[in-house]
């Protein structure tokens, strides 16, 4: 019996492989201009790299070619209640990167004069003294930092959640636990089958995370895209001490302290993945170390409990930068994946501008160095269709 074919007719415009914050903003700005979009999500949206990070909302320590991206998508940050009807959980708290020998301090100090000559003055060197201020209750141990007071954090998944219900308030259309195995063009459509059928539109956006390389791969376009995981931990609830957001030069840091007095712990702490099964494996003796560097830093924190720790599933790129490109290849698709382990603060810009590659062709934005066929005939995919693996990994759970 063949797959039922949906949305052939009358149907989506644009069906979005992925339900993290990149798919689920992408649906959002696409809804906002008219377009029927069905998005297709393997498990439930904000179930990985979207829904499980530190939730840092950081244009503070930015690849130079991101920085437009990020300074535009905070202004979006800033005003997410005008455009969703919430906040997303946004804090505006500041970000704060400290440096603790005269060494580190002097290469912060080099990347900012390069930032300013670039045109941006949003990162601002401040000396020990102002650290102190700022995080009064750091070890007195510093000699500086960088200093970003518009930057803040949210909750991943309440983030992604608003961008998700906004876009359904628009018409958008969300088929959880509905992972895309394979995608080909027929004619004028793209067709995605499903285990639970067979989807069609004239547009697709390839915002699969850790998986898009194996639909890249399927139109012709194969990345060196390696899947991995990511690990967080958090403790238990302490009186308030800090308000911005945390990270540290010479070791990798992110660094928190929520509302209800928990501290979130992380900083780009990788560990092993399963792909194919879908989750993270975490290691805690590289947490154990994360835990010294918080400890050295806050030393009243040496006895506090930590409540659990997790992994999510990233997609990490040679230059650690993400592809948000046209295909060079194919007709009428979009792919926005690769963010390496720093991406949530760039949703809600980075599905500004999937639609404005969709509706205009071109971005308002400066994405030329993410182009897909930047890496050229070298590219390899570091798996093998882990979507159709995944699709039996789901038909054992049913």
């Amino acid at each position: 019996m063949k797959p039922e074919v949906r949305d052939q007719e009358n149907g989506a415009d644009v069906i979005v492989i992925g339900g993290g914050f990149h798919g689920t903003s992408s649906a959002f700005h696409l809804a906002r201009r008219g377009v029927k979009v069905t998005l297709l999500e393997a498990e439930y949206c904000a179930r990985h790299a979207s829904g499980v990070n530190a939730g840092g909302v950081r244009t503070l320590g930015r690849h130079y070619a991101e920085v437009p991206l990020a300074r535009a998508s905070l202004d979006l940050w800033h005003r997410l209640t005008e455009l969703l009807g919430e906040d997303g959980s946004f804090v505006s708290s500041g970000q704060l990167q400290i440096a603790e020998t005269p060494p580190e301090l002097e290469k912060l100090k080099r990347r900012v004069a390069d930032l300013n000559a670039l045109g941006f003055t949003h990162e601002v060197i401040v000396d020990a003294k102002t650290v102190h201020e700022i995080a009064p209750a750091l070890t007195p141990n510093l000699v500086g930092g960088i200093w970003v007071k518009d930057d803040g954090h949210a909750v991943p998944y309440r983030a992604v959640t608003a961008f998700r219900h906004a876009a359904q308030r628009l018409g958008a259309t969300f088929c959880e636990t509905t992972p895309a195995q394979t995608v080909e063009r027929i004619g004028d459509r793209w067709r995605v089958t499903t285990p639970q059928g067979v989807f069609s539109a004239p547009w697709l956006v390839n915002a699969a995370g850790a998986w898009a390389g194996d639909f890249a791969a399927q139109v012709g376009e194969p990345v060196p895209m390696k899947p991995g995981g990511l690990m967080l931990m958090i403790t238990q609830r302490l009186p308030h001490f800090i308000d911005p957001v945390l990270g540290a030069t010479g070791r990798p840091l992110s660094f928190k302290q929520f509302a209800n007095g928990t501290v979130l712990i992380g900083g780009g702490l990788r560990c092993n993945a399963d792909v194919f099964a879908r989750h993270g494996e975490v290691d805690f003796m590289k947490l154990s170390t994360s835990a010294q560097t918080v400890t050295d830093l806050f030393p009243h924190l040496k006895d506090v409990g930590i409540n659990r720790a997790w992994a999510g599933v990233e997609a990490f790129m040679p230059d650690e930068i993400p592809i948000i490109s046209l295909s060079k290849k194919a007709p009428n698709l979009v792919h926005a994946f690769g963010f390496s382990a720093h991406g949530f603060e760039l949703g809600p810009i980075g599905g500004q501008i999937v639609s404005e590659l969709v509706l205009d062709g071109r971005s308002t934005q400066p994405i030329a160095p993410f182009a897909v066929d930047r890496f050229g005939a070298v590219a390899t995919v570091e798996y093998e269709n882990p979507n159709a693996k995944g699709a039996k990994f789901f038909e054992s759970m049913q």
